[in-house]
């Protein structure tokens, strides 16, 4: 199921650093009592992308995709999510259709 999330949707989001964790975690919760956690490089993850397109003059568009990384600085885990080679154009014309598509 494809669906959309505007502000209006969510009641609230918590983040934090659980106990016995060394990492944030965060809990966003929707109008309709869904709960989704997400773990800190996830969290990160968005923020990047998010960062990376409001701040480059050029780009319009990131798309990040799960790599298995054999050569790695020794801090990252070995899944990570990564920049792709895909075309702009493709990545904004995946994103209206999902709009389209999406029950808000």
């Amino acid at each position: 199921m494809k669906k959309s999330f505007s502000n209006t949707m969510i009641n609230r989001i918590i983040m934090g650093i659980p106990s016995g964790h060394k990492h944030l975690r965060t809990i966003i919760e929707t109008s309709e009592g869904e709960q989704f956690l997400f773990q800190e490089a996830t969290v990160a993850n968005l923020v990047r992308a998010y960062t990376t397109i409001k701040t480059h003059p050029q780009k319009r568009a990131i798309e990040l995709k799960m790599e298995h990384l054999l050569e790695k600085k020794s801090e990252f885990a070995e899944f990570q999510l990564i920049e792709t080679q895909r075309e702009e154009k493709h990545i904004i014309e995946e994103l209206s259709e999902f709009k389209k598509e999406a029950k808000a």
